[in-house]
């Protein structure tokens, strides 16, 4: 299932198709309208031959953009060396202000041995709010210095929970990533150990702790990655913002289906769903989507030769987990110890805890009262309503792939409704609420219409749809985000 796309038309999802059916496990019940498909690229993951820098790029004087600080910074090599494989390119993301994320200190490395190899590595943490992933890259590089690498492989683990339930033990969010490491050593040579980066960028999760719980988290993950054997950059361990997450996923999916180094410039609009933040990013066919767009709502680079104009934005609090406590009027809530939660998007008689950011929350269906499709909107739509911008493009015919909990959801339900809610067993008491709030997400919040495509995948050619190999290839070619 992992290698195979699936394709959702959203008027499937909306008014009256949820009035049916409920809870269906999905072995028993498959929809007809979902169709399976092999992906084809156009591309064997290949990087291009790119043999010449990619020009700094710079804001004219009439662009609409909002000037975003640029995301990379060069390590000085008298503090951390960097691997010769990496010639001495700056990292991928703009660390947190000071007062935020103090200086780390680093400790004298020992030079590292000239790059000899063909076959090398780079491991990307990402520490979302409901998990943490481990990616490990193995790139071949068939001219060092003149061309870039080319992706051979991943290899990918995910651990719950997330780093934002350790805010009060965060010794016991440190052995989470003891734990994926060794699944690194396992997977890199010991002889590449030395010369192999490892990076963490948090999201959502850690964006919506404090400044205090956040950097106790990231101080015990700093030490767990100075006692490994991996090579440790400069910034190795930070807080990602929206708009790079954007951004990078783009980059991410658009190299995976060969559409990046494409003269025809057609790209991929990507849609990507977390516990705790939704990203919207796409490359703009009209002058008038990033006229009529905020000035922050647009992210400007340079890769591969050729310049970016992005429309993309983080809405952060919007993520599936983070919506369903919206919903239930129980994020940001206070007395957790003695409220109970409720909604009609769950089921009349069930009662539960549910933990989210290392809080304990109790929810509820209502015993005596309605529970469905129609009333579940209706409380949707008011976590909604007013923040979400409409792109102009969104009811044309661009093309976008969805992923992460949009593609998690679709698959282990195929279709879920909310009607008869009492009558079955559920898999799951979110799904109702979850699938609704995809459907209000998508047409209320982007303002897409029913009859619109989209494209799920949760891996294309075998990579993982996400920010992470979009943040790996800076170690290799610096592009930067304006």
């Amino acid at each position: 299932m992992a290698n195979l796309l699936l394709t959702l038309s959203l008027w499937l999802l909306a008014g009256s198709h949820f009035v049916r059916a409920t809870y269906y496990r999905h072995h028993r019940y498959i929809p007809h309208f979902y169709r399976y498909r092999e992906h084809t690229a156009n591309t064997d993951n290949l990087l291009p031959d790119v043999s010449n820098p990619v020009p700094e790029v710079t804001q004219s004087g009439g662009s609409t953009n909002q000037e975003i600080p640029e995301v990379f910074h060069p390590a000085p090599e008298s503090v951390h060396p960097m691997p010769e494989v990496f010639h001495h390119v700056p990292e991928v993301v703009h660390p947190a202000p000071e007062s935020y994320l103090p200086p780390q200190v680093h400790h004298p490395a020992a030079p590292v041995p000239p790059f000899s190899s063909r076959v090398f590595y780079g491991i990307m943490f990402d520490a979302g709010s409901t998990g943490t992933r481990i990616h490990i890259y193995k790139f071949i590089q068939k001219d060092p210095g003149k061309t870039l690498p080319v992706l051979d492989s991943e290899m990918y683990h995910a651990i719950k929970p997330g780093l934002s339930e350790y805010k009060y033990n965060p010794e016991e969010g440190g052995n989470t990533i003891r734990q994926l490491l060794k699944i690194a050593k396992k997977t890199v040579p010991e002889e590449e150990w030395k010369r192999t980066p490892v990076v963490l960028r948090a999201t959502a999760g850690l964006r919506l702790l404090t400044e205090e719980q956040a950097e106790g988290i990231l101080k015990e993950v700093r030490e767990v990655f100075e006692e490994s054997p991996f090579y440790v950059p400069i910034n190795s361990v930070s807080i990602m913002n929206g708009i790079n997450e954007g951004v990078l996923a783009w980059v991410t999916v658009n190299f995976l289906t060969g559409h990046l180094y494409s003269n025809t410039r057609r790209t991929v609009g990507i849609l990507d769903l977390g516990g705790g933040s939704t990203q919207i990013t796409f490359l703009p066919k009209s002058k008038k989507t990033i006229e009529t767009a905020p000035s922050s709502y647009t992210a400007r680079f340079s890769l591969f030769n050729n310049t970016y104009e992005l429309y993309t934005h983080s809405y952060l609090k919007n993520g599936l987990i983070a919506a369903r406590l919206a919903t239930l009027g129980a994020l940001g809530a206070d007395g957790l110890d003695w409220k109970v939660f409720t909604s009609p998007c769950l089921p009349k008689k069930y009662r539960a805890e549910v933990t989210f950011g290392g809080n304990t929350y109790k929810v509820s269906g209502i015993p005596d009262g309605y529970a469905g499709y129609k009333l579940c909107y209706y409380e949707v739509q008011r976590v909604i309503k007013g923040i979400f911008h409409q792109p102009y493009e969104v009811k044309g015919t661009n093309v976008f792939y969805a992923f992460s909990h949009y593609f998690d959801r679709a698959n282990e339900t195929g279709l879920i409704m909310c009607n008869k809610m009492t009558k079955y067993r559920p898999i799951s008491p979110f799904l109702c609420m979850d699938m609704t709030y995809i459907t209000c997400l998508l047409k209320e919040g982007f303002g897409f219409k029913d009859s619109t495509v989209l494209h799920l995948a949760k891996k294309v050619n075998n990579v993982e749809t996400s920010w992470a190999l979009g943040a790996t290839f800076d170690f290799f070619r610096n592009f930067n985000i304006h």
